[in-house]
This record gives structure tokens, sequence and C-alpha cells, in this order.
């Protein structure tokens, strides 16, 4: 598991926070699991899925009553990432504010890490 001693792998703003925990509810679900796979015109995508039950893999981060549960696959490449939640005239959604990005697409759904 790739993490820092009393550091977090991603944070949570407080709006992205609140989706998140409303999500759960809704649903009944025990969190938000985030992964990356290979994808789009960049190379690499985010993953969002429901989960019921944590792999014990999985880097776990509370806050606000919302739970993010991160793939072990991605926790190196999602390390020090916000998870943030916008709302638009025209979209609403989860942004990812990925400190190890290199390369995104122009729809901004692709990603590209060093190396990759």
């Amino acid at each position: 598991m790739f993490s820092i001693p009393g550091k977090q792998a991603v944070s949570i703003t407080p709006k992205a926070a609140s989706q998140i925990s409303k999500l759960m509810e809704t649903g009944g679900h025990a969190g938000l699991r985030i992964g990356v796979k290979k994808g789009g015109c960049a190379g690499m995508e985010y993953t969002m899925d429901y989960v019921d039950d944590k792999d014990p893999n999985d880097e776990v981060v509370e806050q606000d009553g919302a739970r993010v549960l991160i793939a072990p696959m991605a926790q190196m490449f999602l390390f020090g990432t916000e998870i943030d939640y916008e709302t638009s005239l025209l979209e609403s959604g989860f942004k990812f504010k990925n400190p190890n990005v290199t390369e995104a697409c122009g729809c901004g759904e692709s990603i590209k890490f060093e190396g990759m």
C-alpha cells in the first residue's frame, strides 16, 4: 500500500463529502471506490463505483460522513488528489485535482501519468 503515516491518500472538499454521503445514504452503500483504468485518449481514466464491502487492501478516507475507498492499484496514482464536486448550468460532477497527472485530454475525462 502506498501511504505516508498520518497523511490521507486523498482529500475531500466539503461539497464532495456532502454529495458522497448523500449517495451512500440513498443507495445504502458502504462507500465509493475510486480507481484508475486504461482507456481514453490520454491513456487512463478515473473509475467510481459504489461498494457494499471493503476490500482489505483498500485505502479508506472518511470525512464528514463520506467514505471513499481507493483501490489498491490506484493508490500511487491518486496520492495527493483533492476530490471536489462542482455544479454548473450545464453539468455537475466530481472533479479530481491530481498533482500526479502530467497530461489531460480536452474533454477532461482522460489523464496521463509520468512514465505511462
